[in-house]
């Protein structure tokens, strides 16, 4: 019997994953004052990459401490932080699965007020303030030639010490939903004039060195990167993406046609919108007259290399998306609350058990419900914020196993 593509085996980079259900970068705000993880997110990795050949995408994580503007999130620049990850990553891979971990800097999308705080500046591509509700919408400083070199050598250096330092299998580069290398991108952002703004080319040049020297720091089969060409989320969407992008990845695949993979976010997929309720082929919000919004162009572009794909995917749609696109799917909110936990359970006929909440690829697999989930405990922050994060209960699909095991 032929599995389907979404269950069958598919080799990226270096590793070969046992499916193509990926779990999504997603931000939970559970690291403590100084950006270090504690043992509530190695449990929390752990229960999702129960399934051996899983690969995770870890949250985004901070390359430098002036990339930040948020709180309780994850760093990668410093000992404490590196060690907390590294417990993580044994963590994922004693269960026989592989993690990457996403390389983030934030930009005009960061709380000014935080980065004031601690001493650092407010800045973006260009002097163009984030107008979203409940953002301030302070005009952040241009940075310098100076200011984005090192912030090249920060992204390399962050790459390094998450695979040499901390074990991980690889690096997500956040190019996407608005943050600091996609405030390069987009012309709705990038008003400069010099060699990182007006053309194209130039407009893409920061991601390609970012993407340069990650590289070469820790090789092309352990790096990938991630867009959202079509998403308004933080003040983001040209008129017209394709060209844009479609030049980003062919000259990706001409200068690292290694590359372990591309994620692109669907156009259905709005930062933290409730993307599933929308149809999958046509994006009504942001597309334009007579435009149908796709990612079509960068598959076609990109192909046969590993295409990852997120964006509201539920089991029947990620099926035929993986089936009729070749797709790996990569999924968030029901990855949260569809984790392998064990209980102690009784049983006459076995002294002492535990029961198994099966995680989203093995309810996938065997066509179980999915527990749903609880946006209300999404973003609870801080180290000791269990509820939501490491607790979904046990819902009526359990296997058993000896203690013994």
């Amino acid at each position: 019997m032929t599995l389907p593509k979404l269950l069958s085996p598919i080799r990226v980079g270096d590793m070969l994953l046992s499916h193509r259900v990926i779990l999504a970068p997603l931000t939970r705000f559970r690291a403590d004052d100084n950006h270090v993880h504690h043992d509530i997110a190695v449990e929390y990795y752990s229960q999702r990459a129960a399934t051996p050949g899983t690969l995770l995408i870890s949250e985004a994580t901070l390359v430098s401490p002036e990339a930040g503007g948020y709180d309780n999130v994850p760093g990668i620049w410093n000992k404490e932080q590196i060690t907390g990850w590294r417990k993580v990553v044994d963590a994922v891979h004693q269960r026989g699965s592989y993690i990457f971990l996403q390389l983030w800097a934030t930009g005009r999308a960061a709380d000014p007020r935080v980065l004031e705080k601690k001493g650092y500046t407010y800045v973006s591509s260009s002097p163009s303030p984030l107008q979203q509700s409940g953002h301030p919408g302070v005009t952040p400083r241009e940075l310098s030639k100076t200011e984005i070199h090192q912030y090249v050598e920060n992204y390399a250096r962050a790459a390094e010490n998450a695979v040499y330092e901390a074990g991980f299998d690889g690096v997500e580069i956040h190019a996407a939903n608005g943050y600091l290398i996609d405030q390069f991108n987009q012309d709705v952002c990038n008003t400069r004039t010099d060699d990182y703004g007006g053309s194209i080319e130039n407009r893409g040049r920061f991601a390609l060195e970012v993407l340069e020297a990650v590289v070469k720091a820790v090789g092309a089969k352990r790096t990938s990167i991630r867009f959202s060409p079509w998403t308004k989320f933080q003040g983001m969407r040209m008129k017209n993406p394709i060209p844009t992008f479609a030049y980003l990845v062919s000259e990706i695949a001409q200068r690292h046609p290694e590359l372990a993979y591309l994620h692109f976010i669907e156009p259905v997929a709005s930062g933290a919108s409730g993307a599933e309720d929308q149809s999958r082929d046509r994006d009504p919000v942001n597309a334009w007259p007579g435009q149908f919004t796709s990612n079509d162009f960068a598959r076609v572009i990109w192909q046969p290399r590993p295409f990852f794909v997120a964006g509201g995917f539920k089991p029947e749609s990620a099926f035929i998306e993986a089936e009729t696109k070749d797709a790996c799917v990569v999924m968030g909110r029901y990855f949260i609350s569809n984790a392998s936990i064990a209980v102690s359970c009784a049983d006459p006929k076995i002294a002492l058990t535990k029961c198994i909440q099966p995680d989203l690829p093995e309810r996938i697999r065997h066509g179980i419900p999915l527990a749903p989930y609880n946006r209300n405990t999404f973003y609870t922050a801080g180290p000791k914020a269990a509820e939501g994060y490491i607790d979904y209960p046990l819902a009526g699909h359990q296997k058993q196993i000896s203690d013994s095991n």
